[in-house]
């Protein structure tokens, strides 16, 4: 009784909710800036300006902050994470629906991009697991590019608290705040070379995160005014078709994936895991 009423009560806490709405609204106020560079835009969304502004109220980090918030308050902000995204996970389930005429119109390149994020992954579990060290964080670190709908997937499957939790939300915060400003970065400069067809890139640009999807496809659109509509809905497309299958690309390729190559990476089998669990 008293574990519940103590999480209640952190749970209640008024000085943790009024800093999650003053942050919030002091992100919205600020708004979408944007700094040009060459030919490419650095494109700041709220977003960013909420992870770098709490990373100062966490009374992990600054002394300061801890006039505000206790340790233990800040602690129930994981957990609220899982509720937070979950109106994001049915969302995505209310798109599979209408998307499924696009997914039919779109042919084998759009619908089949998403299994692109397995080449990726064949490039940064082997420097994670054997440059890096890393343990089974690797495995939600890099079976994708962890945005809302694999948090709630790792956070089902092992928990937020797990290595695979830590490795995920690792990513996503990095994502979140230097994503958008690589994505911008990386379609000017590709915009520019000439290597790829404009349209290709916006497909690229479709990741499953709105605030990446912007950044890449806005420079698209600057680079090539000319085709601005057309290219942001290839890029528009592309993401939704992403955010409809992506979770089960996840589900049944990616992670299961990530396991197996984690294993013959790290030499990991099932019952030495079993065995740190019991330890």
């Amino acid at each position: 009784m008293n574990n519940t009423s103590s999480l209640t009560s952190l749970l209640l806490n008024w000085r943790l909710h009024l800093v999650v709405v003053i942050v919030s609204v002091l992100s919205e106020l600020i708004g979408i800036q944007s700094i040009p560079v060459a030919n490419a835009k650095l494109l700041f969304l709220p977003l960013f300006y909420a992870f770098a502004i709490c990373l100062f109220m966490n009374p992990n980090i600054t002394k300061f902050s801890q006039k505000v918030l206790t340790k233990k308050s800040a602690s129930i902000a994981a957990p609220l994470i899982v509720i937070g995204i979950l109106p994001f996970i049915a969302k995505f389930g209310t798109l599979i629906g209408p998307a499924l005429p696009k997914i039919a119109e779109a042919g084998g390149a759009m619908i089949l991009q998403e299994i692109g994020n397995l080449g990726t992954m064949l490039i940064a579990m082997p420097i994670a697991v054997l440059v890096f060290k890393m343990g089974r964080e690797a495995i939600g670190a890099t079976h994708s590019i962890a945005r809302e709908p694999n948090i709630a997937l790792i956070s089902d499957r092992y928990g937020l608290k797990s290595k695979e939790g830590i490795g995920v939300m690792g990513v996503y915060v990095m994502g979140t705040m230097f994503g958008t400003i690589y994505f911008s970065l990386m379609a000017g400069f590709l915009a520019t070379t000439d290597w790829f067809d404009p349209r290709a890139l916006a497909m690229a640009c479709g990741v499953g995160s709105g605030s990446m999807t912007a950044a890449c496809s806005g420079t698209l659109a600057s680079a090539h005014p000319e085709m601005k509509d057309e290219l942001l809905a290839f890029a528009g497309a592309s993401n939704l078709l992403t955010n409809a299958t992506g979770l089960y690309v996840a589900i049944f390729i990616a992670l299961p994936f990530s396991e197996w190559f984690y294993k013959k990476l790290s030499g990991e089998s099932s019952a030495d895991l079993v065995t740190k669990e019991v330890k």
